[in-house]
């Protein structure tokens, strides 16, 4: 079971360098076992509309919601002390610290391109780690 950060949906959605491996990836692995958190829906939808890439974030979110079994994850009002926490513990910004409170949470590991999550105790996977 996994969630995937901000930057793995981003690489694929705008083609960037890694696009392929984020392909294979999800080629690879069942919707089903895939998470993605509201935080990183939003910044996607940010990010996107940003770039005029309106079309994109339209195919995106009508995949992911309407069509896919991909879980979307919200940490509720009781998590979010544990956030600042992660902060200060592992020097995680508060995009990061949400993403890694909402995997450990969810006891799910994390898709990221982010070094920074090697600074916890259980860091992250990269795409092509998957097979």
């Amino acid at each position: 079971m996994y969630l995937v950060d901000t930057n793995i949906w981003l690489e694929l959605l705008l083609e960037q360098d890694r696009w392929q491996d984020v392909k294979l990836f999800f080629e690879r692995v069942d919707a089903d076992s895939i998470h993605i958190t509201e935080f990183s829906l939003y910044s996607i939808g940010i990010i996107l509309s940003r770039y005029k890439k309106t079309e994109i974030l339209r195919a995106f979110i009508s995949d992911l919601v309407y069509e896919s079994q991909v879980d979307i994850i919200r940490l509720q009002d009781e998590d979010h002390l544990e956030i600042i926490e992660i902060i200060e513990k592992y020097s995680l910004d508060f995009d990061d610290a949400y993403q890694y409170a909402a995997a450990r949470k969810m006891h799910l590991q994390l898709i990221s391109f982010d070094a920074d999550f090697n600074k916890t105790p259980e860091k992250r996977i990269l795409p092509d780690q998957i097979y």
